[in-house]
């Protein structure tokens, strides 16, 4: 049994009654427990943990493109373009064509062209945001509905790749799909809500009992009112999950906008469910990503040459600005979650929580960055000080193509080793909390466990990215994604471990993954999920 820290430990039974888990006993005095009308589970050696949580996820969006136009599975551009035809051909009629996850490292550049959807869809507008949801693929038909051309200027947070005489070529990042708002169909409260619950099956099925929404208060895949559809699911007594929810920053924004966020997280506290869905965390996108160079880096990117450019990534938020924002958000006993992928998005997150406790001294906020793909090792090390949580997404941390060939060639000799330093933010003394950004990537937490002690794919015969010292424990990070991400979501007085009086939100794997060899622990699945001790998800074998 995992019981949410340190090593598992053997010979203890769990008895749960009433939701909650009321013993954690040896053997030899569970039979005491027993009662006539007592289920007992026999693990057979499997594995019992804390329910995973997951800390950064986008399940309404992730569910929508479940039911629309999924590319998730697509390995190569012409599946891509084949699963778009298919799609196109099963839906005669369809008057817009949206889903996404597509993949950057499938297209040169990273950039796929409106040329290949235009050969298969002339007539209809398709707009496919692509797997990390950083860039958006249209077709002819969507820009020219949307008035985009030649002349149409890139935004301050974003860039359309052109053609050479300046007409849009198909990809528009960051905030140049926004470009498309005006013409972009909402998505129906009906479809967004059953998105949401093939979303939430689809997830309990992996073990997670939990989670951090990343997004709450902006359109994410087409869907306009993630919170409405979370208080329709509680109305309707269908969330199962244990929800937190982040309500997202408009960077185009002030100050003005925490009033009216404050006024929904206590709308929401009304409700009387805030065990299972609250919203008292602000969500702030500090930079882009690497992949299209604008995560916001201390060096500057590189071009195919290898020469430097004047390019070293966006900062979606003035530094100064953002610290305003942030010690105005602790102050009034929010919770801040940055998205901050390049160094020195981490290095202005940092000092925003600086300048915060500076003005506010130390509160309860637990703070957290995601993604953290570049921490200058100075600031590895200022985490554990300024109480901010190190909140991964693990399943990156691997040599993979998009990696390979669209990041580390364009960012400065040496920049390898400092690729999701995971070990360095554990030496240093950081919390570690852990989710999935699924649609992004796959929202199983074995396999990005696997990835966070390997740091190699499986069956890969690769380096570890960033060199062995980067690896963690099993523990560490099983931790990560259980009594780690309760912690974030202010639920770890009751949920992420193993303990008397907590909820019997429980998962058990098999085989179990601290019984095999390091390298295989991928191979492990969920068996069953329990969620305040009712049967959530049973592996049909």
């Amino acid at each position: 049994m995992f019981t949410g820290t340190g090593e598992p430990v053997s010979g203890h039974a769990v008895a749960v009654t009433g939701g909650r888990i009321v013993a954690v006993v040896p053997h030899e005095e569970a039979a005491a427990l027993i009662g006539e009308h007592t289920q007992v589970i026999e693990l057979g050696g499997a594995l019992l943990a804390p329910g995973f949580q997951d800390a950064h996820v986008h399940p309404a969006g992730g569910g929508v493109e479940m039911l629309t136009c999924d590319l998730s599975g697509s390995e190569s551009a012409e599946e891509s373009v084949a699963t778009v035809k298919a799609y196109y051909d099963a839906n005669p009629g369809i008057e817009w064509i949206g889903g996404g996850g597509w993949s950057m490292d499938h297209f040169p550049g990273g950039a796929p062209v409106r040329a290949l959807l235009d050969a298969i869809v002339p007539d209809v507008p398709v707009l496919l945001n692509s797997r990390d949801h950083h860039s958006a693929w249209a077709n002819s038909a969507a820009i020219a509905l949307a008035g985009i051309d030649a002349n149409t200027p890139d935004p301050a947070d974003g860039r359309i790749e052109r053609e050479a005489d300046g007409t849009p070529a198909g990809t528009f990042h960051e905030g140049a799909e926004a470009l498309f708002a005006h013409v972009r169909p909402i998505i129906s409260d009906d479809v967004a809500y059953a998105g949401l619950m093939a979303a939430q099956d689809a997830l309990i099925s992996l073990g997670i009992t939990g989670w951090q929404d990343a997004m709450i208060g902006g359109a994410v895949s087409g869907v306009q009112d993630v919170q409405g559809i979370y208080e329709r699911a509680l109305r309707e007594g269908t969330l199962r999950a244990h929800v937190v929810g982040a309500q997202w920053w408009e960077r185009s924004g002030g100050i003005e906008q925490a009033a009216e966020m404050r006024e929904r997280r206590e709308a929401v506290r009304a409700l009387g469910h805030e065990d299972r869905f609250s919203l008292g965390t602000v969500k702030i996108m500090v930079d882009g990503v690497a992949e299209n160079q604008t995560a916001a880096m201390l060096t500057p990117y590189r071009d195919s040459c290898g020469h430097d450019t004047a390019n070293s990534g966006l900062s979606f938020i003035d530094p100064e600005k953002l610290r305003e924002i942030v010690t105005a958000l602790d102050a009034d006993d929010f919770q801040v979650h940055f998205h901050a992928l390049g160094d020195r998005a981490v290095k202005e997150a940092l000092d925003a929580l600086d300048a915060a406790r500076g003005a506010n001294g130390e509160t309860d906020g637990r703070h957290h960055l995601a993604h953290l793909q570049v921490v200058a090792e100075a600031d590895a090390a200022r985490f554990a000080p300024l109480g901010a949580v190190a909140n991964i997404q693990a399943l990156w941390a691997t040599h993979e193509d998009q990696l390979d060939q669209l990041t580390l060639p364009f960012m400065q000799e040496g920049a390898v080793a400092r690729q999701y330093p995971f070990g360095d933010l554990v030496r240093g003394g950081a919390r570690l909390a852990a989710g999935s950004d699924w649609p992004v990537s796959s929202a199983n937490p074995l396999e990005a466990i696997h990835i966070a002690v390997n740091r190699v794919v499986p069956g890969s015969d690769s380096e570890p990215l960033g060199g062995a010292h980067q690896r963690i424990s099993l523990a560490e990070a099983m931790a990560a994604y259980t009594s780690g991400t309760a912690y974030v979501n202010h639920r770890d007085h009751d949920t992420g471990s193993v303990r008397e009086g907590y909820l019997a939100n429980l998962v058990v794997i098999e085989p179990n993954p601290f019984s095999l060899p390091l390298e295989e622990i991928y191979s492990a699945s969920v068996v069953s999920t329990w969620i305040d001790g009712t049967l959530a998800y049973a592996r049909n074998d």
